[in-house]
């Protein structure tokens, strides 16, 4: 059995999207862009050919430059974004409205990628230039550290005390929860 689902969702001025997010806990699905677009969308499931409705369309105001990196928190509903000036801004549901909760900009390097632990409750952050950052669900950040390396992508381990990066080359290393270096993974 598949199942397909179709909407055209259109972008305002035609902005183009670099990024799209969904966060399967609550269903809302997130569309960064150019020029600072952020929307958050919440699609009801309906019965017949129309299929559903949007419950929920909202412009989420903050970033000035293209938005190219989301990632949702699932478990404390949350939306974390990060632009091409490498502000990064984490977003709360309120009352059925996304409010801006916190902001942070290092002002020196790109954010490129930045993931939740499975738990929800801290998020690591790798900047372009080896600078890795790891806070808290509340706010407070855990420690930082500069791996001489230029970073890509982050991934967590289910238990999450393991962290993998992984550079634009290709190459993936293995570091414990507090940044401490284990060794390579052989590709």
């Amino acid at each position: 059995m598949f199942a397909y689902l179709s909407k055209k969702i259109s972008m305002p001025n035609n902005t183009m999207l670099n990024v799209v997010g969904w966060n399967q806990e609550k269903g809302y699905l997130a569309a960064g862009g150019d020029q600072g677009l952020l929307k958050v969308l919440k699609l009801e499931s309906g019965k017949g050919q129309g299929g559903g409705n949007l419950s929920m369309n909202q412009n989420l105001q903050g970033h000035q430059g293209n938005v190219c990196v989301l990632q949702w928190n699932d478990q404390y509903q949350k939306l974390t974004s990060s632009d091409e000036q490498g502000l990064i801004i984490v977003w709360m549901l309120h009352k059925q409205h996304w409010f801006e909760e916190m902001i942070n900009n290092r002002n020196k390097s790109v954010v490129t990628d930045m993931r939740w632990t499975p738990n929800g409750e801290k998020i690591g952050i790798v900047y372009e230039d080896g600078q890795v950052i790891v806070g808290s669900v509340e706010g407070t950040r855990l420690w930082g550290k500069e791996l001489k390396i230029q970073l890509k992508l982050i991934e967590w381990s289910p238990d999450s005390r393991t962290i993998l990066f992984g550079t634009p080359e290709g190459a993936v290393n293995v570091y414990d929860y507090v940044g401490n270096f284990q060794f390579p993974v052989k590709i």
